[in-house]
């Protein structure tokens, strides 16, 4: 217990004060008789008795009055975590090349499906190198000629699976191409309104409360940007422009292109090779990392670096909520104030 108002119990002093005014003050005799000798027979009555009972009811009731004007207060603890969390945007290369053949735990599949599987381990750990990631926001946006949202940001990541199983090579061959400065844009437009994504998450849930540390995209892709309307430079000027850092991550085996000049290297990228150049140009533009990923195990290692650059934080924060308690001491007094009233007029009336 707590009082909000404590300098409201100097108010106290004024009640001997009023005693005083009300008892020490000399009455008029309303009566008088020569001798009082016969009074004395006779027996004190109920009414005598409870003579003084309005002003003792008149005390309890100014004293009441003054704690409720302290404002008593009951303290209810509370403890809740606060989540600093990473708005991540996955942003996967569908295309046809993704088609290619990389092998996953030993056994031949295709870039795609590892890229699949290898992100689930890093959304919800494999008990080795990821840990997962319980509080962080995840989006999936995939690319081909054009860019789609996938799923939305989401803490919900139970269901980011099943959107990353929807994720199918392009079987449409006017569809076919790399638009990595489409893919990026787009991720970071949905960034960019993620803190409106949180409010909705977290807007029934009142034991929380997460706040955005940092916005990241992690672009995966095996080719050259060929197709879109941005450039990726222009793109990731755009997201470093909005704070969006952006950690590429090129699928396939690391093959020099350097040496190729002119229009056969611009082939030879968009046919067989990562354009490393521009993907280092991206990561580097908005502060983040390149790397090459030829298997599932190198795909997990980059991803575990990602981990330890990029962390999420929870803390604990304890918050005291204080509930009101003056409406109980002014109601019990303004009642105490009708009962003086009511014998005094009544029972306990006097006769000037």
């Amino acid at each position: 217990m707590r009082f909000a108002t404590p300098w409201a119990f100097v108010a106290l002093l004024l009640i001997p004060v009023l005693l005083y005014y009300q008892l020490g003050r000399k009455r008029p005799q309303a009566l008088q008789f020569s001798a009082t000798s016969l009074f004395a027979q006779v027996g004190v009555s109920w009414r005598q008795r409870l003579t003084a009972l309005p002003m003792l009811l008149r005390v309890l009731a100014l004293i009441l009055l003054v704690t409720g004007l302290a404002r008593p207060q009951q303290g209810i603890e509370k403890t809740y975590d606060i989540s600093h969390g990473i708005a991540i945007e996955m942003v996967i290369d569908r295309s046809s090349s993704m088609g290619e053949e990389m092998v996953f735990n030993n056994t031949a599949t295709n870039r795609l499906e590892v890229v699949k599987k290898v992100f689930e381990e890093f959304v919800t750990g494999n008990g080795n190198q990821l840990t997962g990631r319980p509080n962080d926001l995840i989006g999936l946006v995939s690319f081909a000629r054009y860019p789609e949202t996938v799923c939305p940001l989401t803490l919900a990541h139970e269901a980011l699976s099943g959107f990353m199983d929807k994720i199918q090579l392009v079987t449409n061959r006017a569809e076919d191409g790399t638009s990595i400065g489409d893919g990026i844009s787009l991720a970071a437009a949905r960034l960019q309104k993620a803190e409106e994504v949180m409010s909705k998450e977290y807007k029934n849930d009142s034991s929380g409360h997460y706040e955005i540390k940092s916005k990241i995209i992690i672009l995966l892709t095996d080719g050259a940007h060929n197709a879109g309307n941005l450039t990726p430079q222009e793109a990731a000027k755009l997201a470093a422009q909005w704070g969006i850092k952006i950690y590429t991550i090129g699928i396939g085996e690391d093959i020099d292109l350097s040496g190729i000049q002119g229009f056969f290297a611009r082939m030879n990228r968009m046919a067989r090779g990562v354009d490393k150049k521009t993907l280092k140009e991206i990561a580097d533009t908005t502060g983040g990392i390149f790397r090459m990923a030829s298997d599932a195990d190198s795909l997990r290692i980059i991803y575990g670096e990602i981990d330890r650059l990029e962390k999420s934080e929870i803390e604990s924060v304890r918050h005291i909520d204080y509930a009101e308690h003056f409406p109980f001491f002014v109601i019990t007094a303004l009642i105490l104030l009708v009962m003086e009233m009511a014998l005094r007029a009544t029972v306990l009336r006097k006769i000037p």
